[in-house]
């Protein structure tokens, strides 16, 4: 079976898997790594393990080598040029009065190149401060706008659970959140509540969705009547993680009945697109509860 192992390229970075190419390597250990802009310098924290076949990806890359200090002299030669290229880069756009403000930047391992990340309310026109910022640091020079939610990414910081925002630590892209799945999740709809950092609904949102929207088809709803052994009933409440129905005889007895009573579980289940758009969490519970009308 294939092996591959775990590099990160920047602290807090997502993990790649790569091929370790007959290298031994360890946690810990550093090297040098392909990437869609060039090599990057990495360090490996999942040692080498095997995957089956079916897992490998079919474009995952070699390592190049193991780190030299060369290598090291680069990467610290970069991130003290990170901090005088990101204070230049603030005070252009303080100079140009531009509507921006500057998230991070980016400098390719070889310093061939610099990558700043901005967000703005609309379109900025830039040129001129592209044009200052490469007469300034003598090299090739790329903005990039970025939403809310890739600034969070990029920051990083605690979510409302007390642990590392998912999108810093683990997601390779975003999916889109709506309200209803906060809805079909019986969550309160308050935005303190179900929106994170960035002010969009949390990303979390998403990870139960097929588990409730598939026991929403599976079981009948909230005051829908049906026939058991003991007479009618009316649903009354769902445990969901449970997989439980409680259910209210005529006589006013309570009964809990599990979810396999009303046949077999549906499969297949999708998340329909076209109720899973991404919408801002607004600052009240009255705007938010126009926009669900």
């Amino acid at each position: 079976m294939p092996v591959v192992v775990g590099i990160s390229l920047c602290k807090g970075c997502k993990v790649t898997y790569f091929d370790p190419d007959r290298l031994c390597l360890r946690s810990g250990d550093e090297v040098i790594v392909p990437t869609a802009k060039g090599v990057e310098f990495g360090v490996v924290v999942t040692p080498a393990r095997e995957i089956p076949d079916c897992a490998m990806a079919e474009d995952i890359k070699k390592v190049v080598r193991r780190a030299t200090d060369r290598d090291r002299q680069q990467r610290d030669r970069n991130e003290s040029r990170k901090d005088r290229a990101f204070r230049k880069c603030q005070e252009l756009i303080v100079k140009h009065e531009l509507p921006m403000k500057l998230i991070n930047i980016e400098y390719i391992f070889d310093g061939s190149s610099i990558t700043f990340y901005f967000t703005a309310e609309g379109r900025v026109d830039f040129r001129a401060l592209v044009r200052d910022l490469a007469s300034a640091l003598k090299t090739r020079i790329e903005l990039r706008q970025i939403g809310v939610r890739d600034e969070a990414k990029m920051i990083g910081g605690l979510g409302p659970c007390g642990r590392t925002l998912c999108c810093a630590a683990f997601l390779d892209e975003f999916q889109p959140i709506s309200i209803r799945m906060a809805k079909e999740q019986h969550l309160p709809l308050n935005p303190a509540k179900i929106s994170g950092v960035c002010g969009r609904l949390m990303c979390c949102l998403r990870y139960e969705q097929e588990a409730y929207r598939r026991f929403t088809l599976w079981v009948p709803e909230v005051g829908e009547k049906v026939s058991t052994e003991q007479g009618d009933a009316r649903v009354i409440s769902h445990d969901v993680l449970e997989e439980k129905v409680v259910l209210e005889l005529e006589d006013g007895e309570k009964m809990t009945v599990n979810a396999d009573f009303f046949g077999p579980m549906p499969s297949d289940i999708e998340i329909e697109t076209e109720d899973a758009e991404d919408e801002i969490v607004e600052d009240s519970d009255e705007e938010l509860s126009e926009g669900l009308e």
